[in-house]
């Protein structure tokens, strides 16, 4: 096994490329692993992070005209960019996706998509075969089972890859608080999708912008 330890090991917005893989109704109704909600919130925050940090994002789904659209709350996110549908169950066999991917020139490949058993290994698995640094967003995908998810997560890592969740690929890529641009864009991301990390952060401003009462001396 190759260890990923190092500065070099961590991920960085200006070489990463996120690939969204079957983020469909008809993938999500068998979905076990999660709560579904749960998932669409995540790779919804994930996309959005994406962006705050000018991280290239392909999208893709499979026979959507039976399988249904890629969630509004991930195409929402990037208005009007093609959604690029397959045939092929294995994303990393589509020309049209691996062409885009390599066309922005970054190698730190990062995945998520459903089924993590199915869609999301087989990609991972290839990719890595062919050199890529493979990142899955364990959170942002979801399986028919726990087991699945499971054993697919176990498959991957024995075949070199690294697993993260959402909020930990965001806050990699941000690294630095000093990043003053993207920490604003971040910040609205973990409002909107990062639960209790969000509401606590509001919690904490309207503390700091309330008044001090005056005591009389």
């Amino acid at each position: 096994m190759t260890f990923r330890n190092g500065l070099d090991s961590l991920l960085r917005p200006e070489d990463s490329v996120l690939v969204l893989i079957d983020h469909q109704p008809y993938q999500l109704a068998n979905v076990n692993s999660h709560e579904p909600q749960m998932v669409i919130n995540n790779t919804a925050g994930l996309a959005k992070a994406a962006k705050a940090f000018g991280v290239p994002t392909i999208l893709t789904t499979v026979i959507a005209a039976q399988g249904g659209h890629l969630f509004p709350q991930i195409t929402e996110v990037f208005p009007g960019q093609e959604v690029i549908d397959r045939t092929l169950i294995n994303t990393w066999e589509d020309k049209k996706v691996v062409d885009l991917v390599k066309a922005t020139g970054r190698k730190q490949l990062i995945i998520a998509g459903l089924w993590t058993e199915v869609c999301v290994a087989m990609p991972a698995i290839q990719a890595l075969g062919e050199g890529w640094d493979v990142t899955v967003v364990t959170d942002a995908s979801g399986a028919v089972s726990v087991e699945a998810h499971q054993v697919a997560i176990q498959r991957m890592i024995a075949a070199g890859a690294n697993m993260m969740t959402w909020l930990a690929v965001a806050a990699e890529w941000q690294r630095d608080w000093a990043r003053t641009e993207q920490a604003v864009a971040l910040t609205d991301v973990i409002k909107q999708h990062a639960g209790g990390s969000g509401i606590a952060f509001l919690w904490e401003q309207q503390l700091l912008n309330t008044p001090v009462p005056n005591k009389a001396g």
